[in-house]
């Protein structure tokens, strides 16, 4: 068996290391798949070719007909590129991240041999709620043209109530409005809402609240959860957003996509020893959480790394820690 040598560097010196197993080991196991499987191997890419070619004939046999669905549909079945529907069956498994099982969240798809798009993708855990209404079409209005300098504090207070109006649908209070608040606090382990009447508040669903950062009297993130999934209103009297907010609100944080199929194939072909490397190194380091990647940005060089996983702390004093990525 012929190894590539950059590959068997990058195996014996970078990923078994961060394993149980010995290069001979490995290379053994390796040489007996590839001994095993390369049979079974060719005469499934045997039967592609014959289903390819007989699809292609049958266009060119019927290029001047009319097209029958029906007849159609029989011809795939007959060559096996249909298969009839079996019974009815079930199915069950084991040790599945709740990402995958339970969350109903949004999943991206980026190829995994560019770096910085596979560390976009990883961080898009979470995302600013103010950015993206600021810079989409979501808000019914033409969004700042790239043209434009400096911020809009027209469009940025159409942001603003998009996402206090968000606020009440998700996370409704028991009197009044989001867009009424003064303030937030953490009173008796509840979040404690000051309006602009003076009157104060609680949320309607008060097991939505989760945890927060900051102090109890002076919060300065407030974390929620609606359907599975986390939001979090921050706080900032000094950024340019919360100094001019009657509720020092700064932003508000969405978790968003919350997986991420890491595409090997489809996206970006990976057919040679260098991309394939490429891809491997960057799947090692996603897993090792030490993957990074530099550009140009101006006249800066700009590193982007995985984040950290989100630290909070529960009303009762407790650390809840949630994945960043």
């Amino acid at each position: 068996m012929i190894i590539n040598p950059a590959f068997k560097r990058f195996v014996e010196q970078e990923l078994l290391p961060q394993t149980e197993l010995k290069p001979q080991q490995f290379w053994l196991n390796f040489a007996q798949l590839i001994t095993e499987f390369s049979p079974r191997n060719a005469e499934l890419l045997n039967q592609r070719k014959r289903i390819q070619s007989e699809i292609d004939q049958w266009h060119r046999t019927h290029r001047d007909q009319l097209f029958d669905p029906a007849a159609y549909f029989s011809f795939l079945e007959s060559i096996g590129y249909i298969h009839s529907a079996g019974e009815d069956f079930s199915i069950s498994t084991d040790n599945v991240d709740a990402e995958i099982a339970q969350i109903a969240g949004p999943q991206l798809v980026v190829p995994l041999k560019n770096a910085r798009f596979a560390l976009n993708a990883a961080n898009a855990r979470w995302g600013s709620l103010y950015d993206a209404l600021y810079g989409s079409d979501i808000i019914a209005e033409e969004a700042p043209s790239a043209a434009a300098k400096g911020y809009d504090p027209s469009r940025g207070n159409k942001v603003i109530l998009w996402a206090r109006e968000f606020l009440d649908k998700r996370f409704p209070i028991a009197h009044g409005t989001h867009q009424d608040a003064t303030g937030y606090q953490i009173v008796d382990s509840a979040v404690q809402i000051c309006l602009s009447s003076g009157h104060k508040t609680q949320l309607l669903n008060p097991d939505q609240f989760i945890a927060f950062s900051g102090s109890h009297s002076k919060p300065t993130g407030l974390l929620f959860r609606n359907n599975g999934l986390h939001i979090e209103i921050q706080f900032d009297d000094n950024s340019p957003i919360g100094q001019t907010d009657k509720a020092g609100i700064s932003d508000v944080i969405v978790e968003a996509a919350i997986t991420t199929i890491m595409d090997c194939e489809d996206s970006v072909a990976a057919v040679d020893p260098e991309d394939k490397l490429e891809v491997y190194r960057n799947w090692l380091g996603l897993m090792l959480g030490t993957l990074t990647a530099s550009f140009k940005k101006g006249s800066s060089t700009v590193t982007r790394a995985l984040n950290d996983n989100r630290v909070y702390q529960t009303a009762n004093n407790e650390s809840l820690q949630l994945p960043g990525r």
